[in-house]
């Protein structure tokens, strides 16, 4: 995403689409397609860190078994295809269930961490 927002920044600017004195102060004077991918990296750094938590803890207690494993493949793919749709189409029903996907993937990952922390 960082070099996605790099070259659509670049591109802005050597196209005159914007003005370097207002850009500094304000990330909403971007063109639209600079600010989806910015709103897209301030959102990686939501539900995912639950997610980054929730590894850890897997791997601490040394319960990062196949189900652990698939459900944290099940949450990346989701965050990725979450991040397709936000920066392109930007359709929002679509981000919603990819969002919600995610989420539910994320209280999945929390229940079973729980229950092996739990049985530990």
């Amino acid at each position: 995403m960082f070099i996605t927002l790099g070259v659509r920044k670049a591109k802005a600017v050597k196209a005159s689409a914007v003005n370097r004195q207002q850009v500094a102060l304000n990330n909403r004077v971007w063109p639209e397609a600079v600010v989806k991918v910015s709103n897209n990296i301030a959102n990686q750094f939501e539900t995912p860190v639950l997610f980054y938590v929730l590894c850890l803890v897997f791997y601490s207690i040394n319960a990062a078994d196949i189900v652990a494993i698939g459900l944290a493949w099940l949450f990346a793919l989701s965050r990725f295809a979450h991040a397709y749709v936000h920066i392109g189409s930007n359709y929002v029903p679509m981000r919603l269930r990819l969002f919600l996907l995610g989420c539910f993937v994320l209280i999945a990952m929390l229940i079973l961490a729980a229950w092996k922390l739990a049985s530990v």
